[in-house]
């Protein structure tokens, strides 16, 4: 689906942009065929934050597949009707495969932000071996 996105996106003729778009309509024919041969199931997917949920939205979205949530459900919370081997197979291991992507963008985006702003190296703790005892202070410092 990438690839003929990715073909339709830089189609440099018309018949490029044709051929790209029949591509994706064999797809979706595929991805119906799939749905009366396997009915959809509903599915709830809970995701961790604000940006993997936006990207399953938009995933399945892509696929033509109604993202929604139950009043009380959490916001964190995604429901979909679809195929089981359409998940297995395709949309679970893209989403992962994505969501790597864009953690690994948004990790470089924060650490260089954190930098220009901050004028100081951006990154994780200095990893130490642990002290044999450690003291009990306050926030100020003092012994308690």
């Amino acid at each position: 689906m990438r690839r003929i996105e990715a073909l339709h996106a830089r189609a440099g003729s018309d018949g490029e942009k044709v051929a790209a778009q029949r591509a994706r309509q064999r797809i979706q024919a595929r991805l119906q065929q799939l749905a009366s041969e396997e009915p959809p199931t509903e599915f709830r997917f809970s995701l961790s934050d604000q940006w993997s949920r936006h990207l399953f939205v938009a995933l399945l979205r892509r696929y033509e597949i109604a993202p929604y949530r139950y009043r009380g459900q959490r916001r964190t919370t995604v429901m979909a009707r679809l195929s089981r081997s359409f998940v297995n197979d395709t949309l679970w291991p893209e989403f992962l495969e994505l969501q790597q992507t864009l953690s690994a963008y948004f990790d470089a985006l924060t650490d260089r932000v954190i930098e220009q702003a901050l004028e100081v190296k951006a990154g994780e703790a200095e990893e130490r071996p642990e002290p044999q005892a450690l003291m009990p202070v306050d926030h100020q410092g003092s012994l308690l």
